[in-house]
């Protein structure tokens, strides 16, 4: 069942974005040499708290955090620890949600830690421009396809390849709602678009092959090439109007 959303719906869920939103950027100003992934996962924590909100992603499934951390070869999912410290040249990908008024927020970005080689900076920037490119296709009366096929085709264009197995997805009241929403596909394919849909585009883009690895914690997932892997996630919704942006990277960007 997809879930259109009303205009309060959209007010709401801005809301609980916008907050997400917030909270990447001040875990990102505090990501440098020597930083554990749990230092994140605690700054993000209190900030959500001390903002009335709720971590989304704490107790999920028995998720034991507020952030996934995921690290040059983790693809998504990865779990804060003491144990993981960050050091030039890595990139690590911060996805955060929030519930905000019954509504949640969700949103990931993938940062560099001080320098990064031109290969990693090439995966970022394909990544984040397959989400812009699949944003661009978001328009009522496409199909969620239309989505899937301009990610797809923006990354092989640039000789990096699409993670089948995890996708993007509708969100609300529940942060996973109908209906997925894959980063590979066909034109014309998949559910129409209707005005007051609200959705999640999050390109998971390998440097190498596609193929990932499960990792026994159960949350965990790593390229299986080893190769590094970027994540990018937005939500929007659709309407009569176009796209409304309810997730932001401008807080990260516009230092």
């Amino acid at each position: 069942m997809i879930y259109l959303k009303s205009q309060e719906d959209i007010q709401n869920l801005f809301l609980a974005n916008d907050l997400v939103s917030k909270t990447l950027a001040l875990v990102g100003r505090n990501i440098k040499e020597g930083v554990t992934t749990k230092q994140l996962d605690t700054i993000a924590e209190e900030f959500i708290r001390d903002n009335g909100a709720v971590p989304a992603f704490l107790g999920y499934g028995g998720f034991p955090a507020s952030l996934c951390t995921s690290v040059n070869e983790s693809v998504v999912h990865g779990i804060p620890s003491d144990k993981c410290v960050l050091k030039p040249g890595d990139i690590v990908s911060i996805d955060c949600g929030a519930f905000v008024n019954g509504f949640c927020g969700d949103s990931a970005y993938t940062f560099p830690v001080e320098e990064i080689d031109q290969r990693k900076q090439a995966l970022l920037d394909v990544t984040k421009e397959a989400l812009y490119r699949g944003i661009q296709a978001a328009k009522v009366d496409n199909r969620i396809g239309d989505i899937s096929f301009a990610v797809q085709q923006y990354a092989e264009s640039n000789k990096m390849s699409v993670v089948r197995e995890l996708v993007g997805h509708g969100i609300g009241q529940q942060m996973h709602e109908e209906p997925q929403v894959p980063n590979y596909g066909r034109r014309g394919n998949g559910p129409k678009i209707k005005s007051g849909l609200v959705i999640c585009i999050e390109p998971m883009i390998n440097l190498g092959s596609k193929n990932i690895k499960f990792h026994q914690d159960g949350w965990t997932v790593t390229t299986a090439d080893k190769q590094p892997s970027a994540h990018f996630e937005l939500c929007i919704a659709i309407t009569d109007d176009g796209v409304k942006q309810l997730s932001t990277f401008e807080y990260i960007e516009n230092k």
